[in-house]
């Protein structure tokens, strides 16, 4: 007879619940399901298996009892007539954790049908309920003398044996069967912790993704003095801080994000702020920069008299490359009780986050230099935290790809003496030659643009023209905009408000917004040979007035396959 493994056992003894439950010893009824889509049944998908015994049931599928499914692995057990269930998580080989719920099982609520339908020779009547605004209709018997079903849902109507949601997503039972059981080893060996069910369920969503820490509330502020905090290098009077991160070799599966959390801790304004990868592929790098002072990086000239110092990559120097660009609003969290406003409820943080899986190739197996950013010049500035996230996705198959920083001319240092990038004032803008070792395929261009400076006629409120070129052909000619500005007020408490009955973070802006993200325009290019190229950003950038003066802070990565 073949033998099926079941969790009712030897490491929960420890909880006076779980050790009624040892079924070790008795036969096992095994009912199979298959799930469907629209008609269509994947033959080669893993089965959800439904074992019971009396008033016992466990929601599990075949691979995890056969320990083939990747960790974690979660299980339900359920006890239909006390109506309790207990969900169950293997984290690892050696470790799991569990929570028990005594109220959701009553107060699960159907409308019942008439219906009938015959299934695997049992007569199945028909009850139906809503759930999240989905319809879900569940085929049950009552004469099969236990309880079971392929999820929470239905436990304490019979044995459910199909479940339907919206019409076209179908789960049925293929088989019943009586089976011996033994346990694997995975089942038996783990450490079992018990969590009230917020917890459980944060600690489950952890485990799915790996979670590399890089900053925690910590103080980006215009500053001298400071106190020390292992691994973290302050930079430009503590307006930049960066550390060294390892980061574990990333498979063709990986996904990554980067997350970001800010709140003020004395600036009332909103800021240019970026999180920056140091690339260390050639002989310099912006570390450099920063260790030595600007003036050591390659400058680039364009004829306007000024002198643009790490903004472009050269044979012997990558710039900066920029994970997230993201502005901070007015004063979000410090300053939440200077204005009261009827209905407004300000928030006391801004949540950032954005996939940087492009980068791969700059961090997979690698140690780097991850640094953020934040322009101020407040002696309190502002307090962030931030991680990186790894997801695995078995759909997801990215061929080999190369990551290569052409250009950034947000001006990191600015608070070090680092210039504006003002380069645009010049009709040839930035133009620079660049060469590929080898060719790449399907290469694309990650540009993040933002216009900055100036007040109502600065480029910051006008709408400008970016034109990209490469080798001297056109690859984007598009206006950057974001008209969306107003939906982020109850970011910014002291934006300043106008007679007009608007507020300063309402207004339109070139491609940016307080307390937002500034997404990348990802441009198709194609093909790219081995060789020298040329690169070329065009913006009209506005004249000075007065004091004041307009800006262009543009990053551009070249992504392609190798």
């Amino acid at each position: 007879m073949t033998r099926y493994f079941l969790l009712f056992f030897a490491f929960f003894l420890t909880t006076s619940l779980l050790a009624q439950l040892d079924l070790s010893k008795e036969p096992i009824t095994k009912i199979t399901y298959l799930v469907s889509y629209n008609g269509q049944t994947d033959t080669s998908q893993n089965p959800i298996w439904v074992l019971a015994s009396n008033n016992k049931v466990l929601v599990t599928s075949r691979d995890q009892m056969l320990g083939k499914s990747n960790y974690p692995r979660e299980m339900m057990l359920v006890m239909p007539v006390q109506k309790i269930y207990s969900q169950y998580a293997f984290l690892n080989d050696s470790e799991s954790v569990y929570m028990t719920d005594s109220s959701s099982i009553g107060k699960q609520q159907f409308e019942f049908s008439e219906e009938t339908k015959q299934i695997l020779g049992h007569t199945c009547k028909k009850a139906k309920t809503v759930i999240n605004s989905n319809t879900i209709e569940l085929w049950y018997t009552t004469n099969a003398g236990f309880n079971a079903a392929p999820g929470l849902l239905g436990q304490s109507l019979g044995l459910v044996l199909q479940q339907v949601r919206n019409g076209n997503t179908v789960i049925t039972a293929t088989d019943i069967s009586k089976q011996n059981i033994q346990l694997p080893d995975y089942m038996t060996k783990a450490v079992s912790h018990k969590y009230n069910k917020l917890d459980y369920t944060d600690l489950l969503w952890r485990s799915r993704f790996t979670t590399i820490p890089l900053f925690d509330n910590q103080q980006i502020n215009f500053s001298d003095t400071f106190t020390a905090r292992e691994g973290i290098l302050r930079f430009a009077n503590g307006t930049i801080v960066l550390r060294k991160v390892k980061f574990p070799v990333l498979s063709a599966t990986s996904q990554i994000f980067l997350d970001l959390s800010e709140r003020s801790t004395g600036d009332a304004y909103d800021r240019t702020g970026t999180v920056f990868l140091i690339a260390q592929d050639k002989k310099q790098s912006f570390l450099d920069g920063l260790q030595q002072g600007a003036s050591v990086l390659p400058s680039y000239e364009n004829g306007n008299g000024k002198k643009y110092q790490g903004v472009i990559t050269t044979d012997s120097y990558s710039p900066a490359a920029e994970l997230m660009r993201f502005f901070t609003p007015f004063g979000v969290g410090h300053f939440n009780d200077r204005l009261t406003l009827k209905d407004k409820i300000w928030h006391n943080s801004v949540p950032y986050r954005q996939e940087i899986t492009d980068f791969a190739p700059l961090l997979s197996g690698r140690e780097a230099y991850i640094g953020v950013f934040i322009g101020n010049y407040d002696k309190g500035g502002h307090t962030i935290s931030a991680n990186i996230t790894i997801h695995q996705d078995d759909e997801l198959k990215l061929p080999a790809r190369k990551a290569i920083p052409l250009f950034n001319t947000l001006n990191i240092m600015e608070m070090a003496g680092q210039e504006y990038g003002t380069m645009f004032s010049n009709e040839e803008g930035l133009k620079f030659n660049f060469r590929l070792d080898k060719p790449l395929k399907n290469a694309t261009l990650r540009y993040i643009t933002t216009g900055h400076g100036g007040w109502g006629n600065g480029d910051e409120f006008q709408q400008k023209k970016n034109t990209i070129l490469l080798d001297g052909k056109t690859i984007f000619d598009l206006i950057p905009w974001r008209e969306d500005c107003g939906s982020y007020r109850l970011f910014n408490p002291v934006s300043g408000n106008f007679p007009n009955g608007l507020s300063s973070s309402d207004y339109s802006r070139s491609n940016w917004c307080p307390g937002t993200v500034t997404n990348p325009y990802i441009i198709s290019i194609g093909d790219i040979n081995a060789g020298s190229h040329t690169i070329q950003v065009k913006i009209p950038q506005g004249a000075p007035e007065g004091t004041s003066f307009s800006a262009w802070n543009v990053s551009g990565v070249l992504i392609g396959e190798e």
